[in-house]
């Protein structure tokens, strides 16, 4: 009869805490992905900051660094000769980072935006949002799957995914078609 009771109790001890573990598990869920990641089309829109003057952010090709500092509203992390780094992060803790490249005269001849993402989600959806923009306001789009171009008047865009491993992001790269760009803004 003791040998019974120490049985049964043992059996109610060991349901406890199998109880008591799934209640921890469920505490412990994933982030949503709305948690996690921010709306990428607004994402896209912070990044571009399309204003109704520039190629990118208000800045056009062949503006001095002066236009530069006076219309980039990120944080500034570098200053160079031969360009401006600038960076933001979301409240997702995303990072774009921003580097306006300059000729040997100061003036902005290449912007390059780097995206850094949360998840292959963030990624895939910043890439949809990429693709449909710049196909829309540039035409048909040119490249592979991980590499896209697009060329308007006097401006190549580039996109790629620059994912790897856990680590999750697109580059924009906004390039001149030719040199006639940098006369016109003299």
């Amino acid at each position: 009869m003791l040998l019974l009771s120490i049985t049964i109790v043992s059996c109610d001890s060991t349901t406890q805490e199998t109880t008591t573990a799934e209640s921890d598990s469920m505490a412990l869920a994933d982030p949503t992905q709305n948690e996690l990641n921010s709306n990428q089309n607004q994402l896209l829109k912070e990044i571009l900051s399309e204003s109704s003057t520039g190629t990118v952010r208000g800045i056009s090709f062949g503006d001095p660094v002066s236009a530069v500092k006076a219309n980039e509203n990120y944080e500034m992390f570098e200053e160079l000769p031969d360009h401006l780094g600038y960076t933001h992060e979301t409240d997702q803790l995303e990072t774009i980072d921003i580097q306006y490249f300059l000729t040997t005269d100061g003036k902005v001849n290449k912007i390059e935006i780097d995206v850094y993402l949360n998840s292959p989600q963030a990624t895939k959806e910043l890439w949809n949002s990429g693709k449909h923009h710049f196909t829309e306001n540039f035409g048909p789009v040119n490249g592979k799957a991980t590499s896209l171009n697009w060329e308007h008047n006097d401006v190549k865009v580039q996109m790629e995914d620059v994912s790897k491993g856990k680590d999750f992001g697109l580059k924009f790269i906004f390039h001149p078609v030719n040199k006639n760009v940098f006369a016109r803004n003299k």
